[in-house]
């Protein structure tokens, strides 16, 4: 059986034997065995690489190109989307790795640079104790054994390494498809859907009547500079011409950058088979624009303006999409529902492009369907339904082609990618495949993702090692004392009309302070700071985006602090920490402390002169 991508319709290719060495002049494969192998580094794999290896899995991460992010990256540059919607939800961020990734962008690329943000992404991974990068690194083969009941376990992955023509047999218990086509899944025999589902299938009411082969396109973008002095444009030969009223559906006032509209693919064309075709077609696109911008006497403001950069990597948005033990569905999205196993979640509209992309011109490029509350992401859409050892990140996640619409933004696949490699790590550590984690192992899950500072909606930090849960803490600040007591409350950011922090009325000098009823052992302080949830931090071409936010880090976050410890009122110990610029920070004791009370005091923001403190916990 060996089944073309079929329209809303279950897909399945069993995995076949890899051929034979039969070239002499091939390298050798050489063998490397690892508990979790990630393919696919987008903000999504690296989100789930890190978590893994922090998990305490060896991991390894694969990735076809030479640096990370995906669409993040120098190559592609898209800005970094997710449940906020450009600001227009507050308090939505995701927080987590994601967070720690941009966070680390604010303080150290003030210039925006996506050199800078590309050499941020190589160094989380490069550096990463327990992660082994492989950037270059194609997936060519799946290696897997079948199971009972049509169930299929991967016991290894092939890749060739293309700027050091090294190949590579890779083994490992767990293996995660972060490719955004699917990969992985596709050649270990998963099964999947390509296209759109018929408006019955799912009792999805904005779908279409009948199921299709039909995805979004790809796009190509571009950045444009201001020379200060008239810049002509040649338009190459090969490139297509448009007026203006063919863009009147097409917004182009802001000619510096652009624009995610020039978009191809995914009706007569398939998005995958056909990306170099598109790309091609894209191209003559996008000159085709800039020479109307340019040349067409239509934007006399664009005189000045010299193409800088033009992408020749199409950012891709829908390809197949593998089938979990849950489908995602429009209806889900809508009700902003709160699943017993959610370990992510998403708010992005569902953003509908029309079928062929430009190609429509005639009509809106998208419909948004908005949504009036996040939704959760349940985590039987983050494992295969019929490969054993086969978790899913990014926007392959198991969802209908409307809720993927949300889900495929990149700040939802990154929260994705950091819960599907902390499962992957949890299964590493109890022996356990995803589709056979007990209710417990899931609660689990959920507690140490909460720990990581990942948000899932609906859940509370309950973690019973948490020292600072423990009945009978009390706390007292030096001002607003009636409130302190919300940074033990398990919520780690505003929710509705709950601050869920302590506010304090100085940046220099106000305390706060836990006291313990008996003594206990400390070795690591976690704490949340205030780091505005509400505004974005991203990266970005758009000088638009750009305006919105500071171009430092945020001024909410607390710079300096010092953590005090006491015991029957004796000081034992101080640690200052200063130039802070993470709203999540882990504070490890150079040794083990048994004390009854503890003190935070902040000495310094980076220019709010009212901080915030959202959670503090204390672990042994």
């Amino acid at each position: 059986m060996n089944q073309s991508d079929a329209a809303g319709v279950t897909c399945f290719r069993p995995q076949t034997e890899p051929q034979a060495d039969t070239d002499c002049r091939q390298s050798p494969l050489e063998e490397l065995n690892y508990d979790v192998v990630v393919a696919g580094g987008g903000l999504s794999g690296l989100c789930a690489a890190l978590a893994s290896a922090r998990g305490g899995a060896r991991t390894a991460l694969l990735h076809n190109r030479p640096v990370l992010g995906g669409n993040a990256s120098s190559e592609i540059r898209m800005h970094i989307c997710g449940a906020d919607c450009h600001m227009s939800r507050p308090e939505a961020r995701e927080t987590g790795i994601l967070e720690e990734i941009l966070l680390e962008h604010k303080h150290r690329n003030p210039g925006n640079s996506w050199a800078i943000f590309d050499s941020i992404l190589w160094e989380k991974a490069r550096f990463q104790p327990g992660l082994e990068l492989m950037l270059n690194t194609q997936l060519t083969a799946v290696e897997t054994r079948p199971m009972a009941s049509d169930q299929r376990l991967i016991s290894s992955v092939q890749a060739i390494q293309l700027t050091s023509e090294r190949r590579f047999r890779i083994s490992a218990r767990q293996f995660i498809d972060a490719t955004g086509d699917a990969t992985l899944g596709y050649l270990a025999g998963a099964r999947y859907r390509y296209g759109r589902e018929s408006a019955g299938q799912f009792n999805e009411s904005d779908a279409p009547w009948t199921a299709d082969a039909c995805t979004m396109g790809s796009s190509l973008l571009f950045k444009a500079k201001n020379l200060a002095h008239p810049v002509p444009f040649i338009c190459p030969s090969w490139a297509y011409h448009f007026t203006e009223d063919e863009l009147k559906n097409r917004g182009h006032s802001e000619l510096t950058s652009g624009y995610w509209w020039i978009e191809l693919g995914g009706q007569t064309e398939h998005i995958i088979r056909d990306a170099e075709a598109i790309r091609d077609e894209l191209l003559k696109t996008l000159f085709g624009v800039w020479d109307h911008i340019k040349n067409s006497g239509q934007h006399p403001e664009s005189a000045n303006l010299d193409l800088e950069w033009v992408g020749f990597l199409p950012g891709k948005r829908e390809s197949r999409r593998l089938l979990g033990d849950y489908v995602l569905t429009e209806a889900d999205c809508l009700a902003g529902r709160r699943f017993p196993d959610a370990v992510a979640y998403g708010g992005w509209p569902m953003d509908v492009h029309v079928v062929s992309g430009f190609s429509s011109r005639d009509q809106e490029p998208t419909v948004y369907l908005d949504l009036p509350d996040v939704y959760t992401i349940p985590f039987r859409c983050l494992y295969s339904q019929n490969v054993r050892n086969l978790f899913i990140a990014g926007r392959a996640i198991s969802a209908t082609h409307l809720a993927f619409a949300s889900a495929r933004v990149m700040g939802t696949c990154a929260v994705v990618g950091q819960a599907a490699g902390t499962a992957a790590a949890l299964c590493i550590k109890q022996a356990s495949d995803p589709g056979a984690m007990p209710e417990a192992a899931i609660r689990q899950l959920q507690q140490q993702l909460l720990k990581d500072d990942a948000y899932i909606p609906g859940l509370t930090n309950q973690d019973p090692l948490d020292l600072l849960q423990q009945p009978g803490i009390q706390v007292s600040a030096s001002c607003y004392a009636d409130i302190a007591a919300e940074v033990l409350n398990g919520l780690a950011r505003p929710v509705g009309n709950s601050a869920n922090s302590w506010l304090a009325d100085r940046a220099n000098g106000a305390w706060l302070r836990f006291q313990f009823p008996q003594p206990v052992t400390i070795t690591t302080i976690l704490l949340s700071f205030d780091s505005n949830l509400s505004r974005e931090i991203m990266i970005s071409l758009s000088e638009e985006v750009l305006s919105r936010q500071e171009s430092h880090s945020p001024s909410e976050l607390v710079k300096d602090f010092e953590l005090s410890f006491y015991r029957n009122g004796q000081l034992l110990r101080q640690i200052k920490q200063t130039d802070n610029y993470q709203r999540h920070c882990v504070i490890k004791l150079p040794q083990s402390l048994s004390c009854d009370r503890v003190q935070l005091t902040i000495l310094a923001t980076h220019g709010t002169a009212t901080p915030k403190v959202f959670e503090l916990r204390a672990y042994g």
